[in-house]
């Protein structure tokens, strides 16, 4: 894993992107936040995209879908392709079992995320 990793996370939940940028400072990390899928981002390339199902309205699957376009346009001039991770509240499954079929690499629920965050981005990182 690199020593610092550059993490994209879709959410306009405030109290969520706070707390990810926290989590991921302790680890050395850089947490860039879009809060609207209508937003680019301004950095990259990203070793990381984090999606909130539960804040970003509409359809997990045409989000996803949205966010895997904006990442892979901009990854494909280094040639990486980050991981996409959906998370959302635990008693949405059905969102992120959307998510997960619309092609995200994984989902978590939310308390999963927060409660083991850098073992997480860790395993998701790794080559």
């Amino acid at each position: 894993m690199e020593s610092e990793l550059h993490i994209l996370l879709v959410s306009p939940d405030l109290l969520s992107t706070s707390r990810i940028a926290g989590l991921a400072k302790d680890m050395s990390a850089q947490v860039e936040t879009l809060r609207s899928l209508d937003d680019t981002p301004r950095g990259g390339p990203f070793d990381l995209v984090l999606i909130d199902t539960g804040s970003v309205l509409g359809d997990p699957a045409v989000s996803v879908a949205r966010v895997r376009a904006i990442v892979d346009g901009q990854q494909t001039q280094v040639g990486r392709v980050p991981k996409l991770i959906a998370f959302g509240p635990h008693v949405a499954k059905q969102r992120l079992d959307n998510a997960k079929a619309a092609g995200a690499d994984d989902t978590v629920s939310r308390g999963e995320l927060l409660g083991a965050f850098p073992a997480l981005v860790k395993r998701w990182c790794s080559p």
